[in-house]
């Protein structure tokens, strides 16, 4: 059964999110929610097609804000599905500017859970 953990850079920056920009927090957070309710009905991960996903390497998706209404700052939600686990990893938050970074802190994490360091 699948289920969710986050990291502690996900908490830091879900609470700047919720404070600064709290629509596109839920939009990103309902989309999460679409896409986890997909993942206990059985669904694969690499399954899983809508439009607020976003592949990023090493098997990190990105969830943007799309679906939760006009003229919200553009935001991604990275998380990794681990299969093999059944847990989804909750990596970090963020925006257009902070994009590269975000990518590269993914891969990092995920470079750490494969060596069974996280």
């Amino acid at each position: 059964m699948w289920k969710i953990e986050v990291t502690d850079d996900y908490n830091r920056r879900f609470k700047w999110f919720l404070k600064k920009r709290p629509r596109e927090t839920r939009a990103v957070l309902d989309n999460l929610d679409t896409f986890f309710n997909t993942l206990i009905t059985g669904a694969k991960p690499q399954q899983i097609k809508a439009g607020f996903i976003h592949p990023e390497p090493c098997g990190v998706l990105a969830f943007d804000q799309k679906g939760g209404g006009p003229n919200l700052a553009q935001t991604r939600l990275y998380v990794y599905p681990n299969s093999a686990t059944e847990i989804l990893y909750l990596i970090t938050l963020g925006d257009k500017g902070s994009q590269h970074d975000d990518v590269q802190c993914c891969k990092a994490f995920v470079a750490e859970l494969r060596k069974g360091r996280v």
